[in-house]
């Protein structure tokens, strides 16, 4: 996304996730159902965190809330963060037992060491490699010592631009495909262990990759 500045990329993709909020809360409401090895992960992100004693969960780049609420059926203490306010609104309506912010990836407005868990689910994906970096660097400063990260996201090498999408309503953002060894590289950069990593085709992605990585100490 050469050429972008921050505040540029930002504001178009919060405006296209406004546009598109109440299409794209339609399309992917059910996706998991489908997506039995995403859930596993899910499953196996829940299960981790609680064994190290559980705590508030940050599903940032929320979206609907869905996979904020499909980690709350899994004994998570989760809530969502989403730069769009739109989405942020549905998720509020379809889930309003959960706690949803307006917020960026980019300057989280949460405590140092005041989460057990992160998730990015394909929330990476519009981020230009620059501003990746110190994305992991805000993840590592809100997670607990030891704490544990889920990223979802797009496998391959090229990037495009994204001009309709979800009901054909205008969008302008950038769609990165990224290899797990790229993302690790900037993972270990920003203080954090690579546990796991799959790659899996389903509904959620043609040619999706899941990461675990923990925070070090």
């Amino acid at each position: 996304m050469s050429g972008v500045n921050d505040a540029g990329w930002l504001a178009d993709t919060r405006d296209s996730y406004d546009t598109v909020a109440a299409s794209y809360a339609e399309l992917v409401r059910d996706l998991l159902a489908d997506a039995p090895h995403e859930r596993a992960a899910l499953a196996s992100f829940a299960e981790l965190v609680l064994a190290a004693g559980g705590g508030p969960v940050a599903d940032i780049g929320c979206g609907p809330g869905r996979v904020t609420a499909h980690l709350h059926e899994h004994g998570l203490d989760a809530f969502g963060i989403d730069l769009s306010p739109a989405m942020v609104q549905i998720a509020r309506r379809d889930h309003p037992h959960l706690r949803f912010e307006v917020g960026s990836m980019t300057d989280l407005a949460l405590a140092d060491a005041s989460v057990a868990g992160v998730v990015a689910w394909y929330s990476l994906i519009h981020v230009p490699d620059e501003e990746v970096g110190p994305v992991f660097a805000h993840f590592r400063r809100v997670l607990r010592p030891g704490g544990l990260l889920l990223l979802g996201f797009h496998v391959g090498d090229e990037s495009r631009l994204k001009t309709e999408g979800y009901g054909g309503h205008p969008m302008k953002v950038h769609v990165h495909r990224r290899r797990p060894e790229k993302l690790a590289v900037w993972l270990r950069a920003a203080g954090f262990t690579v546990v796991a990593e799959t790659i899996v085709t389903s509904p959620e992605s043609k040619l999706g990759g899941i990461l675990f990585a923990r925070r070090h100490p």
